[in-house]
């Protein structure tokens, strides 16, 4: 995971990051965090692209997509306090594969 670049969806409106909360509104049990806050990776450029034509075509313009080293993703965790990482497999449908640290 950390040998490759990954691509992030960035608001340009405030600089935050495009995340997903997986237990939002939801009940939880005391192992999960309801506010839990995974950064949305992809594998290709045109993936995140892809995720944004489909899932926000009417604001595609106000967000950016950038990459990022495989060994920064820590840092970046760290520094804005996420959960762990949600690495999309499917932009489409999506399909997303949690990883908590």
């Amino acid at each position: 995971m950390f040998s490759q670049a990954y691509y992030l969806i960035r608001s340009r409106a405030d600089g935050s990051y495009l995340v997903a909360h997986p237990h939002k509104g939801e009940k939880t049990n005391e192992n999960q965090r309801p506010d839990a806050s995974f950064l949305l990776l992809f594998r290709e450029h045109f993936d995140a692209l892809s995720y944004l034509n489909t899932h926000a075509s009417g604001v595609v313009d106000r967000f950016t997509v950038e990459s990022i080293p495989g060994t920064q993703i820590d840092h970046l965790i760290k520094r804005w306090s996420f959960t762990g990482v949600g690495v999309v497999q499917d932009p489409l449908i999506p399909k997303i594969e949690f990883l908590s640290k």
